[in-house]
């Protein structure tokens, strides 16, 4: 007779189980749901094609005088700092700063990052010379 009891409670306890706990499909659909909710936002931000100020021909508009110091360009030319970038003095195996794209040798510098560069060192923004 106990027996039938504890196999009720067993069948009882395994349906709530099922019940509340959702399945690993259900959880990654609503994980990839919210941050896909997240990220749309911040990529459609800087969708707005038109400037201020600027016709649809892309031209300064009349009357504004033509610079060659645009707003955009100290953001373009901006340089991240070393330890941003995991910047080290030695190389990461066959990887380092005078076998990469970005490396200046005739002034020890780098395109991306900000200071002087040992052409022996290695930083995560590494890219093979062409």
């Amino acid at each position: 007779m106990n027996t039938d009891i504890d196999e009720g409670n067993r069948k009882q306890f395994k349906g709530k189980m099922n019940e509340e706990i959702p399945s690993r499909r259900v959880v990654l659909r609503g994980a990839l749901a919210v941050g896909c909710g997240l990220l749309l936002p911040a990529a459609l931000f800087g969708c707005d094609s038109k400037k201020k100020g600027e016709d649809s021909t892309g031209a300064a508009p009349a009357g504004s005088p033509a610079t060659s110091a645009d707003s955009a360009a100290p953001a373009a030319n901006a340089k991240v700092s070393q330890a941003s970038v995991q910047y080290q003095t030695q190389p990461k195996g066959e990887q380092k700063c005078g076998g990469c794209l970005h490396f200046i040798a005739e002034s020890n510098t780098c395109k991306l990052v900000e200071g002087q560069i040992s052409p022996d060192g290695w930083c995560i923004l590494w890219a093979q010379k062409a």
